[in-house]
């Protein structure tokens, strides 16, 4: 019974969480302009979005979501790189320290990093934009990449690097040919995790973007939304995210399986020789 009531509350749990979803990309598949009227199967809603069947504000939308994930996850993911480097050469209280402080910001509260933003930027007097935006993103997308490649760092060998350094290569020749290629499986996830970090983000935006008309689909839904309804084709729109992020998803746990089988082969191969 224990086993079944523990079983019966995680169906239950994932039931809850998975059902909007479910049903946002069941009715993806009908002409109702109300969610949850169904007037029979149809992929209008997919063709008018990828036909230019949309309004233009819609598609700036997405472009400029897309623009400023791809742009603040690699700026993020390089900062973060050499972030996580650095904390990792830092010893007893200085690595705990940076480690907290680096913590603090994903334990923080979205509208009061954005408020905080926003309140830096008005001070400094930076108009608000696409500039601003993107420099926000990246500040909260930092802190996850770190957290990403820190136990890569860990499991990595130091004395490989040393004995890069020992057999002639420099500093940098032993970071990109020996210390990138022991944590990329965490660069990569890090890369990943601050792409759909930068699409979903929606209240530090808000604070972050201005009055330029800078809209991202966060911005775009909660502006549709205000008016008393949403555009039928965010609901194919939303869909098409959710299935990306699944993909991206699978993707990091395939590469982290494949890695672990083979660093398990080259261990026995080890012990054998």
């Amino acid at each position: 019974m224990k086993r079944f009531w523990a079983q019966s509350y995680l169906w239950l749990l994932l039931g809850l969480l998975y059902a909007p979803i479910l049903i946002i990309a069941i009715f993806s598949f009908t002409e109702a302009k109300v969610l949850g009227n169904w007037t029979g199967f149809s992929t209008q809603l997919y063709t008018s979005l990828f036909s230019g069947g949309v309004s233009g504000s819609l598609v700036r939308a997405i472009e400029n979501t897309a623009l400023i994930a791809v742009i603040a996850s690699i700026l993020s993911t390089a900062l973060g790189t050499m972030a996580a480097i650095g904390i990792f050469n830092l010893h007893g209280r200085k690595r705990q320290t940076i480690n907290f402080l680096n913590n603090i910001p994903m334990l923080n509260p979205d509208i009061i990093t954005g408020i905080s933003l926003f309140v830096l930027f008005v001070a400094l007097g930076v108009s608000q934009g696409y500039v601003t935006v993107i420099i926000a993103h990246v500040t909260f997308c930092i802190p996850y990449v770190v957290l990403s490649i820190m136990p890569k760092l860990h499991q990595m060998d130091a004395n490989t690097y040393e004995a890069a350094l020992d057999l002639g290569a420099t500093p940098w020749q032993a970071l990109r040919k020996v210390i990138i290629p022991e944590i990329r499986p965490g660069i990569i996830s890090g890369l990943i995790l601050a792409f759909t970090l930068s699409i979903d983000d929606f209240a530090v935006t808000l604070f972050t973007k201005g009055n330029e008309g800078l809209d991202t689909i966060s911005t775009y839904i909660y502006a549709d939304a205000r008016k008393g309804g949403l555009t039928p084709e965010l609901r194919s729109l939303s869909t098409i995210i959710f299935v990306v992020v699944l993909v991206l998803l699978v993707i990091i746990n395939i590469r982290s399986k494949k890695n672990k089988s083979i660093k398990k082969t080259r261990y026995f191969n080890d012990l054998r020789s």
